[in-house]
């Protein structure tokens, strides 16, 4: 199981496209399930999360919790991937502050 975990801290009125970018698992290697979850440390914060063509959750509220995703209860989002699909994980704060906004995703081989 290949693992991503990324803390950034989102400055006001900032978007980060795509917060796995650099990750050598950002384009999966083999078919695999992806689960993927994400918290902010304060509200006000957005995620939208695309699996190759497919769009797991279109722009929605963060949950806010001051940790990483606890693993399986803050998983929330889920989809099968191919060999070759980009993970992307948008993260958008329109406050007129910085908030940590922490991704977690775990990528299983099929």
């Amino acid at each position: 199981m290949a693992v991503i975990q990324k803390e950034i801290s989102v400055g006001a009125g900032a978007t980060v496209e795509n917060a796995l970018s650099g990750s050598a698992f950002e384009f999966l290697r083999r078919n695999a399930i992806v689960s993927i979850g994400v918290t902010a440390a304060a509200t006000g914060t957005f995620v939208t999360i695309q699996s190759g063509g497919d769009i797991v959750m279109e722009e929605s509220a963060t949950a806010i919790l001051a940790t990483f995703p606890v693993i399986p209860d803050n998983m929330y989002y889920n989809d099968v991937g191919v060999a070759g699909d980009r993970l992307v994980v948008r993260l958008r704060n329109p406050t007129a502050g910085a908030i940590v906004m922490r991704v977690l995703v775990q990528i299983t081989d099929l």
